[in-house]
């Protein structure tokens, strides 16, 4: 596995292993990888022929006040896992390489990104949208790959995507949980004991949902009424919101169709969760 920190190095390299015909796989992520990150890299080992692995704490997806500074990471845990899990080449730049001095140039997606986590976190996506397409450019992936655990992320890039005519196959791949189903997030290590107990109440709340829902409930204040029961009996969680949505336009369903999907953000203590669920399918590759 090679290391490359630079931005032209990594792209000399990606633009010499295209014109030699090999199918190029990125997984894009912020670094301390868990499980869930892990089975992104297996299935871009079987998809191409050079697996690229970038770990990038992006400054612009954060907001005043938001985790930045305290976002656990750890390089060296990450560059084993990256190595046993078969990354041809590890790509960690500074936030100065991605961003050096001048720099003015970002990505917006409109209308996606107004709505769900884009209303409490403005600005989000247009980092996120920028640090992609940065990274298309400069990996030129034939494929890339994101958890479905950032539902609204997955559909944002898909859009920034199509409307910018990028070669990139997007890939979502499954979210990956914990025995108790607790879906998995680097910022799970921010919970206490406690807390973790209480985190379970997202993953409870959908698992209801989806039975009502399977039974045949289709109104989605019903569902969410539900949803909203089992969160608030936790004495430290606070909803930001629960949504029934349109998997590819993120509007409103005001009834539960094949298209819905569920999807949540919840405070337990001072830690950020989200997590979502189609309503009549099990996460898929999509």
């Amino acid at each position: 596995m090679e290391r490359i920190e630079s931005v032209a190095t990594m792209q000399r390299h990606c633009l010499e292993a295209r014109a030699e015909g090999r199918r190029i796989v990125l997984v894009p992520t912020m670094g301390f990888l868990h499980e869930g990150h892990l089975s992104l890299l297996r299935e871009g080992r079987r998809r191409g022929d050079l697996l690229v692995l970038s770990l990038f704490l992006n400054p612009t997806q954060f907001g005043a006040g938001e985790d930045l500074d305290h976002y656990p990471r750890d390089l060296a845990g990450d560059s084993e896992q990256a190595l046993r899990a078969g990354v041809d080449m590890l790509f960690v730049p500074s936030a100065a390489e991605m961003y050096p001095p001048g720099y003015a140039s970002y990505v917006n997606v409109e209308g996606l990104t107004e709505v769900l986590c884009g209303s409490s976190r403005p600005g989000h996506f247009r980092g996120v949208t920028t640090v992609v397409c940065k990274l298309f450019s400069i990996v030129q992936p034939h494929v890339a790959l994101f958890g479905l655990k950032d539902f609204q992320q997955l559909a944002v890039v898909r859009r920034m995507t199509a409307d910018l005519n990028l070669p990139v196959e997007i890939i979502g791949m499954p979210i990956v949980r914990e025995a108790d189903g607790l879906a998995m997030s680097s910022r799970n290590s921010y919970l206490s004991v406690a807390e973790r107990r209480q985190a379970v109440s997202l993953s409870d709340a959908i698992s209801l949902a989806r039975a009502a829902a399977t039974a045949g409930e289709t109104r989605s204040e019903v569902l969410l009424q539900m949803v909203r029961r089992r969160i608030e009996r936790e004495p430290d969680a606070a909803i930001e919101y629960a949504r029934i949505c349109d998997r590819t336009s993120l509007q409103d369903l005001s009834r539960a169709d094949s298209r819905a999907v569920l999807l949540l953000a919840v405070h337990i203590g001072k830690t950020r969760l989200i997590d979502n669920s189609y309503l009549f399918e099990e996460d898929c590759l999509s």
